[in-house]
């Protein structure tokens, strides 16, 4: 590796008592931050919300202290259910401070999905907003841990549980009935903090478990990947929902533990929204998704001269196109940075304003995390151009406790002193790491190993293309053809003969598809990552060669 990538040496300062909920709110009171905004949450049906370091700290504390009238126990599980709101960060932070564990979940799922999660978490604790509630109350018992039920929001309070042990509570009242409230548990920093889940190999959600020094595994994110200001008060618009691990982290723990404001967004998705909170808030980064980045370039006609304070832009939860890439920093004179994370590790790979961005590359690993790529089969390392898996030590801060009541699953990739991502990459000369991704997704075709990636993002570069994913097709016993599958952006006319074309003109003739189909929309997860072992020729609307 070249001197050219060298960082300075990371020394993590992990304390033996560490609590998320703390953190990021009562350890500002001393200092001027404290009448700051913390969070602002602007929804296009109920207006403008606004909340300080100060406010947030006392409602986390009243939320604690609710938890503990109602004899809610350390370690117990605390299922949130709701859309972005302040009531979120208030849940999420207050369950912590009483050392309970947070159960964030998307409003996206099923009434069977959150049924699934509370069983499966064994939730002692409900928090969802008042009309959600309305449809699931009734399907409430098939949940025998549920003790209590927290509602968020306006409206008035649907039951439906006669008869039943459950208490049913307003969220807003008995938060503002409680005056006095006992300290936060002291909790150590190796402690469980919170439950997120991810899909499984079983098809069904798999519960990741992270412990109170999560929060500090990702400074070296939010000390390379953000470009925090040490002189002003940073503004993030975050174009996610509170759900995902990317927005807990990026857009809740690690701005809230330095201080800075939060703007996110509820409603309708409509790509002028972003450009206007970051001119209204005086935004100084914008944390999106690459389709995010994409709609505001195609559907608006926004400019830098629109966001005169934007100065840092940060993309994650699928690969960032060269043609996006290009295109924005031409519009708004700003670079994205792009980062690679996972559920079990958050954000460990990315770009930082440090090196110049090579398109493609996942940038660097983060200081601090000493990512290595094995041959998983003999735990050596690989040569520079090759292959390997990622691998992550097993005392890095930032890596997650355990898979939820899966101890089988949990060893099978954690053992040998690391954790096995199941995610594979390759180093270039220059320190560069390229992702090629899980060991399924890559393609294995006449004796060739092709990454989806690589052909995908020659394919976005199109102006026409909205989104693409390659896929392996098996058309016979051990004979599989490399074929994309295009989404066209709205209004365009474009053959599937013609994709082809460009495919094998830029393209080496091992990577370049064989076929290609066009797709209206792709099967996806509830965070809209595309999930490539459901696609098949059926969603095609047109195919080359036909």
């Amino acid at each position: 590796m070249s001197d050219f990538i060298s960082f300075p040496q990371w020394q993590w300062q992990v304390p033996r008592h560490f609590n998320i909920g703390v953190a990021c709110t009562d350890r500002h009171l001393e200092s001027p931050i404290a009448q700051t905004i913390a969070m602002i949450v602007e929804d296009d049906k109920l207006g403008t919300q606004q909340i300080t370091f100060s406010e947030l700290s006392r409602r986390t504390n009243q939320f604690a202290q609710l938890l503990r009238n109602l004899n809610i126990a350390v370690g117990e599980r605390v299922l949130i259910r709701l859309p972005n709101c302040l009531d979120y960060p208030t849940a999420f932070l207050g369950a912590m401070k009483l050392a309970a564990i947070s159960v964030p979940t998307s409003t996206l799922l099923t009434i069977e999905e959150i049924l699934y999660l509370a069983r499966d978490s064994a939730a002692s604790v409900l928090v969802i907003d008042k009309e959600m509630w309305a449809k699931l109350a009734c399907h409430i018992r098939d949940c025998p841990a549920l003790k209590v039920i927290l509602l968020s929001g306006q409206g008035e309070i649907a039951t439906g549980l006669q008869n039943s042990d459950i208490q049913v509570l307003d969220l807003d009242q008995s938060l503002q009935a409680i005056e006095q409230w006992d300290p936060a548990h002291n909790t150590k920093a190796d402690d469980p903090a919170y439950l997120v889940y991810t899909s499984g190999t079983t098809g069904y959600p798999k519960g990741v478990l992270h412990a109170h020094r999560a929060l500090i595994g990702r400074t070296p994110a939010s000390t390379y990947w953000f470009d925090f200001s040490e002189t002003s008060q940073d503004r993030i618009v975050h174009s996610g929902k509170f759900n995902w691990t990317y927005v807990l982290g990026s857009g809740l723990m690690d701005p809230l533990y330095l201080g800075k404001t939060v703007i996110v967004y509820e409603g309708q998705n409509d790509a002028n929204t972003w450009p206007k909170l970051i001119a209204k808030h005086k935004a100084t980064i914008f944390i999106g998704v690459p389709t995010i980045y994409r709609q505001v370039l195609q559907k608006t006609g926004f400019t830098q001269v629109d966001v005169p304070s934007l100065r840092h832009c940060m993309s994650a939860g699928e690969h960032l196109s060269d043609e996006v890439l290009q295109n924005w920093q031409q519009r708004f004179e700003i670079d994205i940075y792009e980062a690679v994370g996972m559920s079990e590790f958050s954000y460990y790979l990315c770009e930082t304003k440090s090196r110049p961005i090579r398109p493609g590359s996942a940038g660097f690993p983060q200081p601090g995390h000493d990512i290595q790529l094995l041959d998983p089969a003999t735990l050596q390392g690989v040569e520079r151009g090759q292959e390997g898996m990622i691998c992550v030590p097993d005392d890095d801060p930032g890596l997650f406790l355990e898979y939820w009541n899966l101890p089988e699953e949990t060893a099978k990739l954690k053992h040998d002193g690391w954790f096995f991502t199941g995610d594979y990459a390759r180093y270039d000369d220059d320190g560069y790491i390229w992702f090629l991704g899980r060991k399924d997704d890559i393609i294995k075709s006449f004796g060739y190993r092709v990454s989806p990636y690589e052909i995908e993002r020659v394919l976005k570069s199109h102006p026409k293309v909205a989104d693409c994913a390659a896929v392996g097709e098996e058309i016979s016993k051990d004979k599989v053809l490399v074929v994309a599958y295009v989404i066209l952006q709205a209004n365009q006319n474009l053959s599937a003969d013609e994709l082809y074309e460009f495919g094998k003109q830029n393209l080496a003739a091992y990577k370049a598809p064989k076929v290609v189909y066009l797709a209206e929309d792709f099967p996806r997860t509830k965070n809209g990552k595309i999930l490539r072992r459901e696609i098949k020729p059926t969603i095609a609307v047109a195919r080359s060669g036909s």
